[in-house]
Parts: structure tokens; C-alpha cells; sequence
């Protein structure tokens, strides 16, 4: 049993990168643009071409990341102890880019988001968490601060009353708004912490039972690419209808919500592919795992609100615009994610090692002692 748990464990360090990466993909496409200003994805309100069903072809199998994302967090922190020290930290990690970045492009004089509406910026650079400067990063702390409530109820509910639950969150949370063409005000498309708890408790009702989502390995990878084409033949249906009725305006974007059903099995296939297989240990699946600590900053970097809308425009600066032919786009999205994953790596690399040596320099001080101290009173209670 500890030596499939540390295979699944480096299996889905090897799935976190290219979870990061596929996110890198979606937000490249989201920012880039073609010569006329338009999306590189297909637009409603355009007459498509080769380049934007390439980009949507391809966001139609990155997706499905960020609930990849959620299931291998759900499935490790369903098992971990609550450590007060591991919210510093990942505190810690975001106000170091959301104030280090910003003091940095302030004193180069590249910032351009707090120029203007100087306090409500502010505020997103001083309260990240409360702002929503990073939509995922908000929701993933509060997720992280539940954890223990969760886990208590996954350890103390029968294996019937959780199925109950996880099938009642996905009915209210999924199923409706997939088959229902209409907005609805609980609706947030998956951005919100309530599908990340759906998600959460799925990933720990797997663990604890170990459930065989889709059964072995080829037919859970068969099921994330069967989802992902459905994906991508639902929009284009309903993007050639609207493009010509103007109907369906809403529900042509539902298959690219996170809490779409066949996002959803394209992110349950793909978990359940790494959870399975068995990925050889060579040097380049070691250089992933080495690389996995450095995702939350990979992500918290590019997608800093002075950062996001721009580090498109600054690579093509390097490598040229976007192409408009859709094999062109597809080789300058590849150079873009590679500059950018590794300029973002090279970044949390210095910032981890800082936070290493703070830690080091700091472990005797009274605040770290206080924290330790609480984190072992929390662990020696937990069963009481």
C-alpha cells in the first residue's frame, strides 16, 4: 500500500504540472488576439476562422484543469492534518506577488492597473483573499480553511450519506445547468467555492473508498478525450446556431464552465487515468515532479491583475503577433507557454528559497514557535 501511495503521489505531481500548463493555455488564448481585435476564440458575433477552431479545439482539452486542480488537492488534504502554519504560508505566497510584483513595476515604472481607480486597486493588492485578486487563490484558501469540517464529515458519514451528498451537490450544481438553457442566479460557472467543495468531497469519497471512477486506465483516458470532443462539438453546434439566429447566447459558453457534466467526466477521466497508471521514473518525469512545488506561484505570477492582460502582448514582442493561420498560432502558443512557464518558475524558485531561508532564520522566534505549538495542539485533539 506505501509504495502505491507514493507512485499516485508522484503520478499526480506530474498531473499538477500539467494541469498549471493547460491553464497557461487557456489564458493565452483568452488574451490573444487577432489583427482585426478580435478573440482568438471563436466569437459569437463573428464569422469563425481556421485560427479560432484551433483555439477553441484546444481549450476543449485544457478546461478541465483547474477541476484536476481541486481533485488532487480534495484527494491529499481528505487525508491531511490542518496546519495553521500551511495558511501563512500560502498567504504569504500571494501577498508576496500581489504586493512584490506591483512594488517592482511601480519602480520600474510599468504599472498600469493602479494608475487609475488608485483605492479600489489598493485594496486588491492589500486584501488579495477579500478582493478576489486571484479568483481561484480566494477560493482555494477558504476551501483550505474547511478542510477540517469537510474531512469530519467524510470520516463520520456512511459511505450511502456521502454518495447522498456529493450526488445532491452535483444535481443542484451540474446536471441543472447543463440541461437547463437559462442563467441561473446560483450559477457561477464553477468559479465559486461551492463547486470546489463538490469537487473536494468526490476526490475524498475516491480516496477513502477507493473508487475506480471509469474502471482502468485506457478507458479513463478514453473518457476525458470523449468529453472533451463532446466539449467542443456542443459549442460549435450552438455557436453556429447563435452565429445565425442569435439564439442560445448564453448556453453556447456553458460547456466551458467548470461545472459543465462533460467538464466534469473530462477532468474525473484524466484524474482517474494518473490515479491508475503506473508513469515511468526517468529523468523527465523526475524534472516534473521537481517542478510541482512551483505551480501556485506559476499561477499566481501570470495571473497578477498588472500581469494578466499583458504578458501576451510582451512575448509576442519577442516572437512576434499571434498568427491569424491556425498551425502558426498553435507553434507561437507553444513558445509563449515555455517563456512563460519558465520565467514563472524561475521566479517562485527565488521566492521559495527566500521563504526557506526566512524560515530557517525565524524558526526560534516567537510568533513561528506559537504557531508550531498550535498546529501540534490541533493534530493532539482531533480525536477528542
Amino acid at each position: 500500500m506505501a509504495a502505491v501511495r507514493k507512485r499516485r503521489e508522484a503520478n499526480f505531481e506530474v498531473l499538477r504540472v500539467i494541469a498549471i500548463i493547460m491553464v497557461l493555455v487557456l489564458h493565452y488564448l483568452s488574451h490573444s488576439f487577432a489583427e482585426d481585435g478580435s478573440f482568438g476564440l471563436l466569437s459569437l458575433k463573428q464569422n469563425a476562422g481556421t485560427r479560432q477552431f484551433v483555439g477553441q479545439f484546444i481549450e476543449s482539452f485544457c478546461i478541465v484543469a483547474v477541476d484536476v486542480w481541486v481533485l488532487i488537492s480534495g484527494y491529499f488534504l481528505s487525508k491531511s492534518d490542518f496546519r495553521v502554519k500551511r495558511i501563512f504560508q500560502l498567504l504569504f505566497e500571494i501577498y508576496f506577488y500581489t504586493i512584490g510584483v506591483t512594488m517592482v513595476m511601480q519602480l520600474v515604472d510599468t504599472a498600469n492597473v493602479a494608475k487609475t481607480d488608485r483605492i479600489y486597486k489598493t485594496a486588491q493588492f492589500l486584501f488579495p483573499v477579500s478582493s478576489e485578486h486571484y479568483s481561484f487563490a480566494t477560493a482555494y484558501i477558504w476551501l483550505y480553511v474547511l478542510a477540517p469540517v469537510l474531512n469530519m464529515g467524510v470520516k463520520h458519514l456512511s459511505r450511502l450519506q456521502l454518495k447522498t451528498t456529493i450526488i445532491g451537490l452535483l444535481i443542484w450544481f451540474c446536471i441543472i445547468k447543463s440541461v437547463i438553457p437559462i442563467v441561473f442566479a446560483t450559477d457561477l460557472m464553477g468559479y465559486n467555492l461551492d463547486w470546489y467543495i463538490t469537487l473536494y468531497l468526490i476526490a475524498a469519497y475516491i480516496r477513502k473508498y477507493n473508487v475506480r471512477v471509469f474502471g482502468n486506465a485506457p478507458l479513463s483516458f478514453l473518457v476525458y478525450i470523449v468529453s472533451s470532443l463532446f466539449n467542443f462539438a456542443i459549442f460549435s453546434a450552438f455557436y453556429w446556431i447563435n452565429f445565425h439566429t442569435g439564439r442560445f447566447n448564453y448556453y453556447a459558453t456553458v460547456p466551458y464552465h467548470y461545472n459543465f457534466i462533460f467538464v466534469l467526466t473530462g477532468a474525473l477521466g484524466l484524474f482517474s487515468f494518473f490515479r491508475n497508471i503506473k508513469v515511468p521514473r526517468n529523468k523527465f518525469t523526475n524534472f516534473l515532479c521537481a517542478l510541482a512545488p512551483f505551480s501556485f506561484g506559476i499561477y499566481l505570477l501570470h495571473e497578477h491583475l498588472e500581469i494578466r492582460d499583458n504578458w501576451v502582448s510582451w512575448i509576442s514582442g519577442f516572437i512576434g503577433d499571434v498568427p491569424i493561420n491556425g498551425l502558426q498560432m498553435l507553434i507561437h502558443m507553444v513558445l509563449s507557454i515555455v517563456i512563460v512557464f519558465f520565467a514563472c518558475v524561475f521566479v517562485d524558485w527565488v521566492r521559495l528559497n527566500l521563504f526557506k531561508y526566512i524560515e530557517r532564520v525565524c524558526h526560534n522566534t516567537k510568533l513561528f514557535v506559537k504557531v508550531a505549538e498550535f498546529d501540534k495542539k490541533i493534530a493532539s485533539d482531533k480525536d477528542k
